[in-house]
Order: structure tokens, then C-alpha cells, then sequence
């Protein structure tokens, strides 16, 4: 009876609202199917194979170059700089690496490859294999040579010293100086040219990779003696174009000079601390090509 009853009810529905019962009842089979089937356990994550993992991290790379016949692309490198990633890369134990860095912290450096495995006691083998790679500044590539010139020119041994025009000096005349090189010697070149001449040796501390001890040098042997690369400047009638050609100038300052000297009738040396933006920390140096 009970069947019957629920087969009377069931017809009573209309066909929209028995499709919709068939529905939800082929619904809750599928889900309870993918309950049974599927494993929706999760996976706990084991923090001491990770660090198993890690420790043998250099075997497992050194395994993958081996499978796949890969060699790194080695560039030149100082290696005074080497971090600790740069020197697992070229197979520098810990130890090794720390001893450059303990030695780098006192700041000194390794200035050839005999000093490199004196100071980090690496192998014979890898040295071999890396030191092609090491580059060194040009002073320390030049040290020798640069020893030599002074002897043959007697910069350090003779009593009397002959001390050049640094105007008139070569590329070669200024490589002679202990720690100047390549590099160094053009900068020093470079800067002459954009002034036309230098007008006094405090000029070149403003170039880069000077250092104090080889200004010493340089102000022992050369000297400013003649200025005849450039002309002065008449801040007195010179045009805003023509003032913010000079290198300590610029167009904004250059209008400022014509400004002040059209509201004052003229203008004196005295007067330029007082133009506003002008580079008073190098006024002394700036008057010496200014004509007034």
C-alpha cells in the first residue's frame, strides 16, 4: 500500500518536477561514486627530506651536467669578487670560499692567480680550470712594465727629478706612474681635452681611479707649465651660448652671468660668488680660464 501511495504521489507531480526529482537523485549517486573512487587524502610535507634534499643539492647538479654534457659558459671575472653563489658555480668548497671573504674583509686583494690558491688553498686541478678566466685592473697587469720605465727613465732612482708638462704628456709619459694604466691614461686625456688644457693640478682629483697615492706620483713628476691649448673665456661679452659651452657651466647658469652682468653694468671676479648656482667650491679653479 505504502508503493502504491508513493507511485500516486509521484505521478501527481507534473513532468518538469519529475525530471528535476530524477535529477538530484543521479546527482548524489555520481558524487558518492567519485567519494569512493577517489583518494582525496593530502600529502603531508616532509621538512626533513627537504633538507635531505638540499644537502645533496651539488651532487644533483653535477649529475644533470653529467647526463646532459653541459659545460657552463665561463666569462673573465675578477675574482676578488667572487660570491658565495659564484664560487659554488666554479666548484669552490664552503671552506675555500670563506677564506677569500675573511681575507677580502681586511680589505685586501689577490692580485694573481698564485695569490688566489694561497689565500683559499684550492686545488692545483681547479685552478687550472678557472684561472684563464681571472682579470685583474690594468695597474696590476702593468705593474712590471711600469717598474721598468721608471728605471729607464730614472724617475725613482735619480736624485734630480725631471718633472713633465702635464699638458704636454703622452699616453705613454702618464702609463709610466705606478698604479695609472690603460684606462686611466685616456680618462686623464679625455679630461684635458674637454678643458683645452689644464689650468692646475687639483683637476685631476676630480677623475675617476685616481687614488691619493698615485696623485702623489703624479704631482712628483708633472706639473702644470703651459696653457696654450686653450683660450680664455671674457665673461665680460661672451654671448649665453658661448658661456654654456664651458664644462663647469651650463645654459641655466650661463643666462643667470648674462643677467647679473647686464643688471650691474659688467662684472668682476669678486662678483661671482654671487650670481645665484654658480659652482663657488671651484671658483678659484673656474677664474683661471675666465678673462674679465
Amino acid at each position: 500500500m505504502n508503493h502504491n501511495f508513493f507511485l500516486k504521489a509521484l505521478l501527481s507531480y507534473s513532468k518538469n518536477q519529475r525530471i528535476g526529482i530524477i535529477f538530484l537523485f543521479l546527482t548524489i549517486i555520481f558524487l558518492q561514486g567519485l567519494y569512493f573512487f577517489l583518494d582525496f587524502k593530502s600529502t603531508e610535507y616532509n621538512q626533513i627530506d627537504k633538507t635531505t634534499w638540499l644537502s645533496n643539492q651539488k651532487e644533483i647538479d653535477c649529475l644533470k651536467l653529467l647526463t646532459k654534457n653541459y659545460k657552463p659558459t665561463l666569462y673573465p671575472f675578477n675574482p676578488n669578487f667572487i660570491t658565495d653563489f659564484k664560487g659554488y658555480k666554479l666548484g669552490m668548497s664552503v671552506k675555500e670560499i670563506d677564506r677569500l671573504l675573511a681575507f677580502r674583509k681586511q680589505n685586501k686583494f689577490v692580485n694573481s692567480a698564485e695569490e688566489f690558491q694561497a689565500v683559499t688553498k684550492v686545488s692545483d686541478s681547479l685552478l687550472r680550470a678557472i684561472s684563464p678566466y681571472f682579470k685583474f685592473p690594468d695597474w696590476v697587469k702593468n705593474k712590471k712594465n711600469t717598474f721598468q720605465s721608471f728605471e729607464k727613465n730614472d724617475f725613482s732612482k735619480t736624485e734630480k727629478i725631471v718633472v713633465l708638462d702635464i699638458n704636454q704628456a703622452s699616453k705613454e709619459d702618464l702609463m709610466k706612474i705606478y698604479g695609472i694604466g690603460d684606462k686611466i691614461s685616456d680618462r686623464i686625456l679625455a679630461e684635458k681635452a674637454k678643458y683645452g688644457a689644464f689650468v692646475t693640478m687639483e683637476q685631476l682629483n676630480d677623475i675617476w681611479g685616481l687614488s691619493p697615492d698615485v696623485m702623489v706620483n703624479l704631482n712628483k713628476y708633472f706639473d702644470v707649465k703651459s696653457t696654450l691649448g686653450f683660450k680664455k673665456i671674457n665673461i665680460t661679452n661672451a654671448s649665453i651660448k658661448e658661456l654654456a659651452a664651458f664644462p663647469f657651466f651650463r645654459y641655466a647658469l650661463a643666462k643667470e652671468i648674462v643677467t647679473y652682468r647686464s643688471m650691474n653694468g659688467g662684472i668682476k671676479i669678486e662678483d661671482l660668488s654671487k650670481i645665484k648656482g654658480f659652482p663657488v667650491d671651484n671658483i678659484k679653479i673656474i677664474a683661471l680660464y675666465l678673462e674679465f
